[in-house]
């Protein structure tokens, strides 16, 4: 009942742009921090972005900063990613996740404080 659902995906072409959205069903969005994660074939999965309950607070990881932006809508229940200027080390699986805010005002991207999981959705970078 309680799921997280990514959408947006694609194969673009680099310097291309994507929005993933993740949209949350049995539950409420806005009680709980919201991240975006990645993995690649053959390496660990790791933090890409998050998002405070309020919005307020973002964080990203170095290698997607300036390029990426996190922003949720908690009326739709929903949040998303906008990548621009893609490049091919982007190309990943993305999942979604929420988890609780434990630093008041403050999100984190480590994996193991998000209790919600999306499946992911597939974004290629390619030529």
């Amino acid at each position: 009942q309680l799921q997280l659902v990514e959408s947006g995906g694609g194969l673009v072409q680099p310097g291309g742009s994507l929005r993933l959205s993740c949209a949350a069903s049995g539950f409420t969005l806005d009680y709980y921090n919201i991240g975006w994660f990645r993995q690649a074939p053959g390496k660990e999965r790791e933090g890409v972005s998050c998002i405070s309950r309020s919005g307020t607070n973002t964080n990203y990881a170095d290698s997607v900063k300036g390029r990426f932006t996190i922003s949720r809508d908690n009326a739709k229940n929903t949040v998303y990613l906008q990548m621009n200027d893609l490049k091919p080390e982007d190309t990943a699986v993305y999942y979604c996740a929420a988890g609780s805010e434990l630093l008041v005002g403050r999100c984190g991207r480590t994996p193991a404080i998000y209790v919600y999981w999306g499946q992911g959705t597939q974004v290629t970078v390619s030529s």
